[in-house]
């Protein structure tokens, strides 16, 4: 029978080295007391924190230390916990960690009011007259762009304090689908038993067994609809704690308020939703190259993971994808290629699915710290191109934090997202220029396809089910799970005209975690689009334009994301880019067509 492992089944050099922030767990809890020791100091400055340029320097200089060491902290405990979510005792510490960032946070609520209470003058004149201020400047300009937005100290502390409460939807749902539930145990066509994990679920609907594939998905789904009104709960709670933090700061809406905070107008968000949703023929193209591959006379939704390519995936070690990785990055630069070599030889990757552990795969650590990458690999080409995905974070990360001080250390998601999709275009392009073997060429350009359509296409559907529920909310309208099934389910219809849908899959809403995120998901969208544009650039232009990738990667949140992807070369407020990254899905689409 082929199982989840338990973890201390998996070998050290396959997972992630959390000792290298905290040696024991008892180092963990001596800096927990400590810092959280240091917060009353940052609270003393409040009434006073501009009274002058000495002191304003100070206390942020202060919170940035206080905040290095409560992001360690933080940190550690969060991947701790995820390495096995049923640990009680990781969970514990994970809770305490999350409250400290929120108290944390409290403290220094004052400062950013008491800025805004400044001029532009106010400013300039302190920066002139205290050295080392004017490392701030940036920072001062965004704050008062915020001002109308800003409440008072005592409202900006509540609202930092109740930060715990209103994430505490998403937390519940982590802990439901990822600790509590248990899939079902289902029989391979080869006769072995393998048990549904969120981590495994769509590996196994690339089976090339359809029967099987069907199981699987409805075994999935019923198992998930049988907590149908929890997640529901869980869903409409956060997003009506989106609406509520929002309206407590003066947004008309909770998507301005989110966008807002990296000064991405709506309009781009708006431009991602109307360009993608007038080209989805490209996506009933997909579909319908999947429908006459498979052979069938509809297609269902237990076949919309299947590859294009008539074989299942050959399997990649996960050494085989480092090598391939390493390799395919080469056009960035020595510097970049090494420090990926490097990252994946020095327990930066916690690699294999165990029992309990978080599903999915993310990018993690701190200014302080070594990049973390949390993975659960497959053996697959899919596993090949998420590890390549998240070294894209790592890297990114890295060169801000050695080019940036703390205070611009933490760049945005949607310039984040670039930088993991640039990795892909670059390993589908070294795949294809390299591998001689048709059928594996046929499961790259497959693949990549299905990276154009999970991330482009699919993300955005999220992004209107996303604003259309939110939206639903500010009207006043009920969010209950039959009202979610609905609007998904409508979406659903559009993007996948040529499939035939059966009720799961209208209710596919309840697997997705992004959506605890506030207005997350349709950066996966714009940052496939810029990708395309600057890999492009990359291939055809070479040195020149790898440094401008570079210098961008190193700029962390020192610019605003629209400003730093113009320097990179592209420009997010045009349609161009998503109309660009459509016609390469077009293109790649017309290859296959004449391949399979």
């Amino acid at each position: 029978m082929s199982s989840v492992p338990e973890r201390s089944d998996i070998e050290e050099e396959y997972k992630w080295d959390l000792e290298s922030i905290y040696a024991t767990d008892e180092a963990w809890e001596e800096a927990f007391e400590t810092v959280k020791g240091r917060l009353d100091d940052l609270s003393n400055y409040e009434g006073h924190a501009t009274e002058d340029g000495e002191t304003l320097l100070d206390v942020l200089e202060l919170r940035d230390e206080i905040m290095r060491e409560v992001a360690k902290v933080s940190s550690y405990a969060r991947m701790r916990s995820d390495e096995d979510t049923r640990d009680q005792e990781y969970q514990a510490l994970s809770a305490r960690a999350s409250s400290l960032v929120s108290q944390a946070s409290s403290a220094a609520s004052f400062i950013e009011p008491a800025i805004q209470e400044l001029t532009e003058d106010d400013i300039a004149e302190m920066v002139a007259e205290t050295e080392g201020l004017d490392e701030y400047e940036h920072y001062f300009e965004d704050v008062l762009r915020q001002k109308e937005h800003t409440r008072s100290a005592e409202i900006e502390e509540l609202l930092s304090e109740l930060g715990e409460v209103t994430g505490a939807p998403g937390d519940i749902y982590s802990m439901l689908t990822n600790a509590d539930m248990t899939f079902p145990t289902v029989e391979k066509p080869s006769g072995d038993a393998v048990e549904i994990s969120q981590g495994n679920f769509t590996t196994l609907l690339k089976n090339s067994d359809r029967e099987f594939r069907q199981t699987v998905h409805e075994s999935y789904f019923e198992e998930l609809e049988a907590v149908r009104n929890t997640i529901g709960s869980t869903l409409k709670n956060s997003v009506k704690a989106d609406v509520k933090t929002a309206q407590a700061r003066f947004y008309d809406t909770a998507r301005e308020a989110a966008l807002d905070d990296t000064n991405v107008p709506v309009e781009v968000y708006d431009n991602l939703v109307d360009t993608v949703k007038g080209n989805l023929d490209k996506l009933h193209h997909h579909a319908e190259l999947k429908q006459r591959q498979l052979g069938v006379d509809e297609l269902k939704p237990w076949d919309f993971y299947m590859p294009l390519a008539d074989t299942e995936s050959p399997d990649i070690t996960y050494e085989e994808a480092k090598e391939h990785v390493v390799d395919a990055v080469a056009p960035l630069g020595e510097d970049y290629q090494n420090r990926v070599a490097e990252g994946l030889e020095s327990r930066w990757v916690d690699v294999y699915e165990n029992r309990g552990k978080r599903s999915g795969a993310y990018s993690g650590g701190t200014y302080d710290t070594q990049p973390f990458i949390l993975m659960n690999y497959q053996d697959d080409i899919s596993s090949m191109y998420t590890l390549a995905h998240e070294l894209g974070h790592s890297l990114h990360s890295q060169y801000t934090g050695e080019e940036q001080p703390y205070v611009y250390s933490h760049y945005d998601i949607f310039v984040a997202e670039v930088a993991s999709t640039v990795n892909e275009a670059l390993l589908t392009q070294h795949l294809l220029d390299t591998v001689e073997d048709d059928a594996f060429r046929r499961h790259v350009l497959s693949e990549y396809l299905e990276r154009f359509r999970s991330t482009l296409y699919r993300q955005t559907l999220f992004a209107d089910f996303e604003h259309q529920i939110h939206t639903l909310s500010e009207e006043g309208e009920a969010l209950t799970p039959d009202r979610m099934d609905e609007v998904y389910g409508d979406l659903k219809e559009s993007f996948y005209a040529p499939a035939d849908l059966d009720d799961h899959i209208r209710r596919e809403w309840m697997r997705i975690p992004h959506f605890y995120y506030n207005y997350y998901v349709y950066q996966y969208s714009t940052g496939i689009s810029a990708a395309v544009a600057l890999s492009q650039d990359i291939l055809s232009e070479g040195d020149d334009a790898a440094r401008r990738y570079r210098e961008f990667l190193a700029m962390g949140n020192s610019e605003y994301p629209l400003d730093a992807l113009q320097h990179a070369g592209v420009d997010m407020t045009s349609p161009e880019p998503i109309e660009s990254a459509i016609s390469v899905y077009g293109d790649y689409l017309d290859e296959m067509d004449d391949l399979v």
